[in-house]
């Protein structure tokens, strides 16, 4: 079948019914529901802002102006109530939607794409933080202890938590395997090998892996044995579709659910800026830094490319630098 060659598109898209199409198309590759729910959120306040008009006919300067009035001129109220502007990082993550959208937009009807003469906008990069060795023995304590409890007629104490097994087996696994926080949802009792340390990753949305793309993880001698005493007393233990981790309701296990959870954690553990990502942090740099290669910590991490695997891959050589500058016997011995 032949393309129309550009420009000859005559009829009109409404910038809604471009808007359904995009999102089917996104479904239809297999994305995450949290990847297709954030596109079609951004793209649905472009289109307000924007109004009932021919997607086909939009044009740079309007794409442009929308941009520059989210970074001057837009106060999103947050449900916290807050209505600081929107961060760079924010405002670049709309450009990436808007490329996305406008590039099926120029395949489909084959229109010169009103984007290419918009640059990505810039922003600074925060540094990226790990949990120490201290943090996270801090937070396996927290896991398993209530906090102290002080009275007038008795010594303090404390007492084990109901969660305390689930608990320190989730702090393990997401330490141990670097997933992300979709992932670690979706998994299913089946998916874990305790035997072998296997842990599967489905394919598609099934299995929460960015961009549909399923991969083998491993757990360690130790993760094994905290999932093992964590799953001993679950009635469902031997249903291999069961989800391997439940809410204190009994219900699965949702991202929101665990950062909540692992902020819990945190707070009583003393520790700062905790989340399910900083986990997929740790387990890469940690992973460099004891002597694993980039290519298969790109496969355990599940990238499509080494871009971020590089990243990581300078900030341990940076440390491993700046460690020999503080540790050199040379430097030190004064020799």
């Amino acid at each position: 079948m032949k393309r129309r060659p550009s420009g000859s598109f005559k009829g009109r898209v409404s910038l809604e019914d471009a808007i359904v199409g995009f999102v089917n198309q996104k479904w239809a590759e297999g994305l995450t529901f949290r990847s297709i729910d954030s596109y079609e959120r951004q793209l649905k306040k472009w289109a307000a802002h924007e109004g009932d008009k021919d997607v086909t006919q939009i044009t740079t300067q309007e794409i442009r102006d929308y941009l520059a009035w989210l970074r001057k001129d837009y106060a999103p109220v947050r449900y916290n109530g807050s209505t600081h502007p929107l961060s760079p990082k924010s405002i670049r993550n709309i450009w990436v939607t808007l490329s996305a959208f406008f590039k099926w937009i120029c395949l489909e009807f084959q229109i010169p794409n009103p984007m290419q003469g918009i640059p990505a906008p810039k922003f600074q990069k925060k540094p990226m933080e790990i949990f120490t060795k201290e943090e996270v023995e801090r937070l396996l304590k927290a896991c398993t202890y209530t906090k102290e409890a002080d009275t007038f007629i008795r010594r303090s104490y404390t007492y084990q938590r109901p969660t305390a097994k689930r608990d320190r087996a989730i702090i393990m696994i997401l330490l141990d395997t670097g997933l992300r926080a979709s992932e670690f949802c979706s998994l299913k009792i089946g998916h874990c090998d305790l035997k072998t340390g296997k842990v599967e990753i489905l394919h598609g949305v099934q299995g929460g892996a960015k961009g549909g793309k399923g991969r083998l993880v491993f757990l360690g001698k130790a993760t094994r044995s905290a999932v093992w005493h964590y799953l001993v007393a679950r009635d469902d233990r031997d249903n291999p579709e069961a989800p391997l981790f439940l809410s204190r309701e009994s219900r699965l296990m949702t991202p929101n659910g665990l950062r909540h959870l692992i902020k819990r954690i945190a707070a009583k553990a003393k520790v700062e800026n905790a989340h399910p990502h900083k986990f997929r942090h740790t387990f890469a740099l940690t992973y460099l830094r004891s002597g694993g290669d980039v290519f298969t910590l790109q496969a355990l991490l599940g990238h499509t490319t080494l871009d971020m695997v590089r990243h990581y891959a300078r900030i341990a050589e940076i440390d491993i630098e700046q460690a020999h500058h503080r540790a050199s016997p040379v430097d030190n011995w004064r020799l």
